[in-house]
């Protein structure tokens, strides 16, 4: 009989870092957060409402994220008795984000031209700067999608200690609102600059992002997909 050893504890380490972390970069990738990002910036009290927004984000983020974790960890998919639904449960998220980033490049109304700023609650309340409502609307732009699932269920279902698994939710979450707060860093220092890089960026974003969206959807789901069925046949 063939015996293998387990995989050192770091390799399990840096393997769920890295797929958490890949998948929270591909969640991060949001046209509508670093719009409002450069709105705010642009605002009577800059620093002071995008770091609003910046709470509000990480706030939704982490409580979002610790309770995804519990759900999953509640359903004992980290266990080793478990190995199969955990790998059917990828293959099964995998496939609903293929899907879905197909259905999306199908749908040829999304390629209407219109000014997203007057269209939502979100962007209404955005072009009203307050600390309240940046605050707010942090929130509603960092609800989960389904690349923030995918980011926390790599952590949920993995063998790892509980040092381990929160440092990596810790670092989903930072990732996850990178379009808040490196935009806010870089105007602390570069405030002209980043106006103009920001005006420059959104423009490429807003004329890109949905097939940014659909790039995002279809990798993501690859990798889910691909795992899947890797963990099923071996």
């Amino acid at each position: 009989m063939l015996y293998l050893a387990p995989a050192p504890p770091w390799t399990v380490a840096g393997q769920v870092l890295l797929q958490a972390s890949g998948l929270a970069l591909l969640a991060s990738l949001s046209p509508t957060a670093l719009l409002i990002a450069a709105v705010y910036l642009g605002s009577a009290r800059p620093r002071l409402t995008a770091a609003f927004y910046l709470a509000g984000a990480l706030a939704v983020s982490a409580v979002m994220g610790v309770v995804l974790l519990v759900l999953l960890r509640d359903a004992d998919l980290s266990r080793a008795g478990e190995r199969d639904p955990r790998y059917e449960f990828r293959l099964g998220l995998g496939i609903l984000l293929l899907v879905a980033g197909v259905v999306i490049s199908r749908l040829k109304s999304l390629v209407h031209r219109q000014d997203p700023e007057k269209h939502g609650v979100v962007y209404r309340m955005a072009a009203h700067p307050a600390l309240s409502s940046a605050f707010v609307v942090g929130v509603l732009v960092f609800a989960p999608g389904a690349c923030f699932l995918a980011a926390v269920q790599v952590i949920a279902t993995a063998q790892s200690s509980i040092e381990l698994t929160l440092f990596a939710v810790g670092l989903v979450v930072v990732i996850n609102v990178l379009f808040v707060w490196l935009p806010l860093l870089l105007y602390l220092g570069f405030p002209d600059r980043t106006t103009r890089l920001l005006a420059t960026f959104n423009g490429w974003l807003r004329t890109h992002g949905r097939v940014v969206l659909i790039v995002a959807l279809i990798t993501v789901g690859a990798i889910m997909v691909g795992d899947g069925i890797y963990g099923l046949a071996t």
